[in-house]
């Protein structure tokens, strides 16, 4: 038996909003869409969690400081 975490649950509930709000029209790059738009907060969060510091937040993500800087300036956040 699965266990659907609480935040699986909410980008369920979110995606079936979109479906509503979409009507008749067909999806395009949903997956490049939620990673976006999830891939933001989560950057957000990490940084101020590490007080700023780009080196904490990349290792606290499980990715390099070069990757987090690439991904700062794809999502226009400041470092």
């Amino acid at each position: 038996m699965s266990h659907t975490t609480p935040l699986e649950q909410s980008v369920r509930e979110q995606l079936e909003r979109y479906f509503t709000d979409l009507g008749e029209s067909e999806p395009r790059d949903m997956l490049a869409m939620v990673i976006t738009c999830v891939e933001r907060p989560v950057l957000q969060v990490a940084l101020e969690k590490s007080q700023g510091n780009q080196s904490k937040a990349a290792e606290m993500l499980g990715i390099t400081r070069s990757t987090l800087r690439k991904k700062l300036l794809a999502h226009n956040l400041q470092p």
